[in-house]
């Protein structure tokens, strides 16, 4: 099986070795993967929905990996005890919903070794989150697929130093890498605000000048932010 770049980028952050739950599982591919690569021993895969949860665990068993990978119907961790799982795998979902699934599951989360997580939206907020709630960013990755870019944390327990407000919004360890990907993420970022800035110029309502305001400071962090590939 070969994994979609999103996916190998998931799974190049697993521990090896470890037990992984796999929340939001969806086809199970994941999971499905580390186990045949000998890099896991086991995996317990799990979905809110029923259809997402039926194509994995049929693909589990095409695969022959029932007696390795069991699936849960789950609401985040909650069908989850303790000590079952040493690596939390949260993928394919918002950053908002994520933060839902671990305030939601804080004691069960506390004896995982590291959790990764792969925000589609507000990976801004969600490092905020982190930081507030005594987690630590310890690896980060960002891949482009399909048009779109995909930043991946990897986070443990730990204090996390205050971060600044472009590290918080784009990420402390991709910006300290000079990663390739968040560059030109960035780039691509910097042009559609300044074009949405221009276009908005032209316009003279309440509403355009504070989207203005807010357009602006979001190209200011942008430019802070690729100060960093400036400094070398």
């Amino acid at each position: 099986m070969q994994l979609s770049r999103r996916l190998a980028a998931i799974a190049c952050m697993v521990k090896k070795g470890n037990r992984v739950v796999d929340v939001g599982c969806d086809h199970g591919y994941l999971p499905i993967w580390l186990v045949e690569q000998g890099w896991i021993p086991g995996a317990i895969a799990m979905d809110i929905n029923k259809g997402p949860l039926l194509r994995a665990a049929s693909n589990i068993k095409q695969h022959g990996l029932s007696c390795y990978i069991e699936t849960r119907l789950s609401d985040g961790t909650a069908a989850l005890s303790t000590g079952e799982g040493d690596t939390l795998v949260i993928a394919g979902m918002g950053g908002p919903l994520m933060e839902h699934i671990l305030e939601e599951g804080t004691k069960v989360l506390k004896s995982m070794e590291e959790i990764i997580l792969e925000p589609q939206s507000e990976a801004g907020h969600l490092r905020r989150y982190l930081q507030e709630n005594g987690l630590s960013i310890a690896a980060e990755d960002m891949v482009f697929e399909d048009g779109k870019y995909y930043p991946i944390l990897k986070v443990v327990h730990r204090r996390m130093e205050s971060l600044g407000d472009e590290e918080l919004e784009y990420g402390p360890c991709l910006l300290k890498e000079r990663h390739l990907v968040l560059y030109q993420y960035l780039q691509y970022e910097q042009s559609s605000v300044g074009k949405l800035i221009r276009e908005l110029d032209k316009v003279q309502s309440e509403k355009a000048i504070r989207r203005m305001e807010e357009l602006k400071d979001k190209f200011k962090l942008t430019e802070r932010a690729l100060a960093h590939y400036k400094n070398k």
